[in-house]
C-alpha cells in the first residue's frame, strides 16, 4: 500500500514537471492544450491538477479560454530565464502551439528561426521538416497585411537565391484573410489554415 502511494507521488510530480516544462517551452498553453499535450483526460481532471500547481503557475482569461505560463517559482525550477505575463500578444503563441499540436506535435519544431539566402534575411514564427523539407510557419494574428506581404516577398526571393525547396505555412485568425494569403503565396509550396481548421 505504501508503495502504491510512493508511486502515485512520483507520477504526479513527474506529470506536473512535464507540464512545466512544456511551459518553458511553448510560453502560454491554454487549459485544452496541456489537457492535449499530457493526456489529462477530462477538463475537471485537468482543472484539479493545474489549481494544484499555482505554486509554479499563473493563468489569464483570453476570451473563454484559460491561458497558464510560468511564474518566479516555475522559471526557477525549470530553469528558464524568461519572462513571461499576462498579454494580448499570446494569442499569437497560443495559435502557433495549437498548429504545432495539429501537425502532430513534431519534434523537429523550433520556434523564432532565422532564414536567410544572399543578403535576405528573416524570422519564421517557426520551422519544422517534412520529409526532410523544411516548413517554415507564420502566424497571423493582429499585424497590418502589408506586413504579410513583404515577408512572403522575401519567402519568394530566398527561394529564388537559394534555390533549396521549403514550404511556408501560414495560419490566420481572419478567414477573410485566407484567400489573399494564398494569392500572395502564389509560387511557393505550403497552405494557408484559419484557426477553425486547426483546432
Amino acid at each position: 500500500m505504501e508503495q502504491r502511494k510512493l508511486d502515485q507521488r512520483t507520477l504526479k510530480q513527474q506529470r506536473m514537471e512535464n507540464i512545466l516544462w512544456s511551459l518553458k517551452r511553448f510560453d502560454y498553453l491554454t487549459q485544452a492544450q496541456i489537457q492535449t499535450i499530457h493526456d489529462l483526460k477530462g477538463e475537471r481532471n485537468a482543472n484539479r491538477i493545474l489549481n494544484s500547481m499555482t505554486n509554479y503557475i499563473c493563468s489569464f482569461r483570453n476570451g473563454l479560454e484559460k491561458v497558464y505560463y510560468l511564474n518566479k517559482n516555475g522559471r526557477e525550477f525549470v530553469d528558464h530565464d524568461v519572462i513571461r505575463k499576462k498579454t494580448a500578444n499570446a494569442e499569437h503563441f497560443i495559435t502557433r502551439n495549437q498548429l504545432w499540436i495539429h501537425q502532430r506535435r513534431p519534434k523537429d519544431w523550433e520556434n523564432e528561426v532565422e532564414v536567410k539566402a544572399g543578403g535576405i534575411c528573416l524570422v519564421a514564427d517557426a520551422r519544422t521538416s517534412q520529409n526532410g523539407i523544411p516548413v517554415f510557419v507564420e502566424v497571423d494574428i493582429s499585424q497590418p497585411m502589408q506586413i504579410n506581404k513583404a515577408k512572403i516577398e522575401k519567402y519568394k526571393k530566398i527561394q529564388i537565391l537559394s534555390k533549396d525547396p521549403f514550404y511556408v505555412v501560414w495560419v490566420t485568425k481572419f478567414p477573410s484573410r485566407k484567400k489573399k494569403l494564398m494569392e500572395l503565396s502564389a509560387g511557393l509550396k505550403g497552405h494557408v489554415y484559419t484557426v477553425e481548421e486547426i483546432i
